[in-house]
């Protein structure tokens, strides 16, 4: 266990996982497991997570796709190298990898710290992202630097945000983005015209409350309907997590996948 002061070592999927994060600010939680659990990834492809902070999304993934590729994208620096020292904490540094890059510069200046060997750039599978969502001006910033930055974007909105997503992927690969449910009409707005065969999910804290969350994929040059999920509830009347959602916690990929009929997920390579 690894002891620094404001840093703690965390785990996600019983232990599979371990996690360095700071202790103030915004910290990995249920919307990572959300997030890659609802990705429905496809074995072997290269995975890109987006705004990654200290890594939580794309290390689910990669503990769950031995075959995956993947790539932690945070521009924040010293998030970054908590990153990089989480990729080695869980034996990734052979297919996982961290790029210091800022999702609103231009392409060309992410090619400095981009992984060209382990991905290249623009031929993402899939890219998952959990993106700031406080976004609207009028928000009230949380007085904690951290959070603060994780929440609110800076140098551009939600429609730059997705651009960089599409730059990232290649044809025919998948955005997969959590958001706040009451977002959904800017998160479907900021889309470009190429997505399609978007995928919808709503989750509810409970069976009869409203959603707080959405879970949207969308493929790039899709041509499929737009559909929308049964929902997923956190948690039932005990307050407990429902067998779904503790499912999805303890192995989010076996349990939750939520892409288009025309993924197939692989097995992975022996």
């Amino acid at each position: 266990m690894v002891e620094r002061e404001g840093i703690s070592e965390d785990t996600l999927l019983g232990g599979k996982v371990r996690l360095l994060q700071p202790m103030a600010g915004h910290r990995a939680g249920t919307d990572a497991v959300l997030a890659a659990a609802l990705a429905g990834p496809e074995g072997g492809e290269g995975i890109v997570d987006l705004g990654s902070a200290s890594g939580a999304i794309g290390l689910i993934l990669a503990a769950s796709l031995p075959d995956a590729r993947v790539v932690l994208a945070e521009r924040d620096s010293s998030l970054a190298a908590l990153a990089r020292e989480n990729v080695a904490l869980n034996g990734f540094t052979d297919r996982a990898g961290v790029a210091e890059i800022d999702a609103f510069d231009p392409a060309a200046r992410w090619r400095e710290t981009w992984p060209e060997a382990l991905l290249p750039l623009g031929q993402a599978g899939l890219v998952v992202t959990n993106p700031p969502f406080f976004d609207d001006p009028r928000a009230r910033p949380s007085p904690d630097p951290g959070r603060r930055a994780a929440h609110m974007m800076a140098g551009g909105g939600l429609r730059e945000w997705i651009a960089a997503a599409a730059r990232l992927l290649r044809p025919g690969g998948r955005l997969v983005m959590i958001h706040r449910a009451d977002a959904l009409a800017a998160c479907l707005g900021a889309l470009p015209p190429a997505f399609g065969t978007i995928i919808l999910r709503p989750v509810l804290p409970r069976a009869d409350a409203d959603a707080s969350r959405i879970v949207l994929s969308a493929r790039k040059g899709g041509r499929g309907p737009l559909a929308i999920r049964p929902p997923l509830v956190l948690h039932g009347p005990d307050g407990r997590f429902t067998p779904e959602a503790a499912a999805l916690h303890a192995n989010p990929v076996e349990a939750g996948p939520s892409g288009d009929a025309t993924a197939r997920r692989r097995r992975p390579r022996p």
